[in-house]
């Protein structure tokens, strides 16, 4: 099995830079589940159900969320009713929505997990304890489980890594937007990033408008965040799966606008 994570989404720049490289990206590296990070969809916070459905029609399998999926509002309509999409499993007992899902393949299914950490973020429920309850649920059917794992520190995201080791297919991190360079396969077999990055505007911080960014870690004042505009860079991650569930290879993919994409 073959599974094209790919990184946050931030933004129209971001919409359209998928828009423009999934079909490439289908044909050249024809993997079996596609899932993207959809957190940052909406003008940089959360995800709207029209956005959901650009996506999904796109070919999109799955959605993972993070800290900023209550910030459009209108998810409140969809978000118990659609299977695709999962928020942090270590959100409150009664929050709206799951944290983990099913996806139907035509060979064999893939449960996607999504946790969130609390280090420099909100504190959660522990998303270790959590992960541990989901396991111990999907493992029972399930030999192909990925988890999005939506960190602020590295340190935390290595420790969720190595706590999976060997009970779940992948382990990949999410939020911080940076694409890291440590891949690999751990040694009983998940295949492991820190952070796979981001989809969205290459020239702002993070996706968002620099010059704002600046002026806050200059000043301490508050600022208005807004999506930057411009030319897209593309962070994802190609994971290969054995028929034990169990991950082969990982590799990051790293595009830009300018950039000839495909011969």
């Amino acid at each position: 099995m073959k599974v094209l994570f790919i990184g946050d989404i931030v933004g129209s720049v971001g919409r359209n830079a998928l828009k423009q490289l999934l079909p490439k990206l289908k044909t050249k590296y024809t993997p079996n589940f596609i899932i993207v990070n959809g957190e940052n969809a909406a003008a940089g916070r959360g995800i709207t159900a029209a956005i959901a459905k650009e996506f999904f029609d796109l070919g999109v399998h799955g959605i993972t969320m993070g800290n900023h999926t209550w910030d459009q509002k209108d998810i409140f309509d969809f978000i118990d009713t659609e299977d695709r999409i999962v928020r942090p499993a270590n959100f409150p007992k009664g929050t709206p929505g799951k944290g983990f899902t099913v996806i139907k393949g035509k060979d064999a299914d893939l449960a996607i997990v999504n946790l969130q950490g609390r280090t420099f973020l909100p504190p959660l429920d522990c998303p270790f304890e959590k992960a541990d309850e989901i396991i111990r649920e999907l493992g029972k059917k399930n030999k192909y489980i990925f988890v999005d794992f939506h960190a602020e520190a590295t340190s935390e995201k290595l420790a969720m890594g190595w706590y999976l080791d060997g009970r779940v297919s992948a382990v990949v991190g999410t939020h911080t937007h940076v694409q890291t360079h440590d891949e690999r396969i751990l040694p009983q077999g998940t295949a492991y990033i820190t952070d796979v990055g981001m989809v969205g505007p290459r020239d702002g911080i993070l996706g968002m408008e620099r010059q704002a960014v600046i002026q806050k870690f200059r000043t301490q004042l508050p600022v208005r965040f807004i999506v930057d505009e411009g030319k897209w860079h593309f962070h994802a991650v190609l994971i290969d799966m054995d028929t034990a569930g169990k991950g082969r290879k990982i590799q990051t993919i790293r595009l830009m606008e300018e950039d000839v994409l495909f011969d």
